[in-house]
């Protein structure tokens, strides 16, 4: 069963967070929800250029906070804020007038985020570069950086064949069934002159371990040079 279901979704609530944090009544949910959808494709669509993997949102009352993760900040938020600025008030307008607050979050390892390399193998394909090529020199740059394990896999026209299928690579270990292991998954489409090619990532970093299960782990561990007496 762990390999039908998104890694992410999954996890959340167990070692990951939700991407929208907020409270609604029945009536207003399912516009909240909509408008989030739609916030999160337009801001992705304008910024796809700065490696935008995870967009997350938070609304109190009237007021709402977007953590924008990239790779390249700079991008965004532009000479003396000015670009920043504009994206701002683009958001008022889309989200109604609301008052919104950006925060940018920089990817300080994007070889280790799902979706920023499958977006990059995506940009590849694009460029008519080999899609073994494409994956192999992404899973060597994510396993040199650290991961675990990685897997990485292409499916559609591969390399203008007139018969679809999919391929894949994959190094190292993914326990995707295992729920405290932090596996990421990313998605893109590489849009070529034969046709959609889809990619897709998974990437194990390592596992999460609760702060209380690491307490008690110290807790339950012997310990040394204890006099048995104590001091009288």
């Amino acid at each position: 069963m762990g390999q039908k279901v998104n890694p992410h979704g999954l996890r959340v609530g167990v070692i990951k967070d939700w991407d929208s944090r907020w409270f609604a009544n029945k009536a207003a949910f399912g516009d909240t929800l909509v408008e989030d959808y739609n916030l999160r494709n337009a801001l992705k669509k304008q910024l796809y250029g700065a490696g935008v993997p995870k967009i997350e949102i938070e609304r109190s009352g009237d007021k709402v906070r977007i953590h924008i993760h990239c790779a390249k900040p700079g991008m965004i938020i532009g000479k003396g804020g000015a670009e920043i600025e504009k994206l701002r008030l683009q958001c008022e307008q889309m989200l109604g007038g609301k008052t919104v607050a950006i925060n940018i979050v920089e990817v300080k390892a994007p070889d280790l985020n799902a979706q920023l390399v499958a977006e990059s193998i995506a940009q590849q394909l694009e460029k008519r570069i080999s899609y073994r090529r494409a994956m192999k020199q992404a899973i060597g740059r994510a396993m040199r950086m650290g991961a675990r394990g990685i897997k990485t896999q292409c499916s559609g026209r591969l390399g203008g064949a007139e018969i679809a299928r999919s391929e894949h690579y994959h190094e190292g270990t993914i326990p995707l069934q295992t729920l405290r292991a932090d596996i990421d998954y990313g998605f893109a489409e590489a849009n070529t002159t034969y046709g959609k090619i889809g990619v897709k990532i998974w990437l194990y970093r390592g596992e999460v371990l609760n702060v209380t299960q690491n307490r008690q782990r110290e807790n339950n561990r012997p310990r040394r040079n204890r006099r048995e007496g104590g001091n009288k």
